[in-house]
């Protein structure tokens, strides 16, 4: 494998692990959220 290919791999990665990592921080703010409503109530 050359080092272009190795380089993009590892953007690649990089890319689905902050998407990832933004889907799971948007699901806990959600969950804080709902749950904040929720106790007002």
């Amino acid at each position: 494998m050359t080092p272009e290919e190795q380089a993009e791999i590892e953007r690649r990665r990089k890319t689905r692990n902050l998407a990832l990592g933004g889907v799971l921080l948007f699901f806990v703010v959600l969950f804080y959220a709902i749950t904040i409503v929720r106790m007002g109530d």
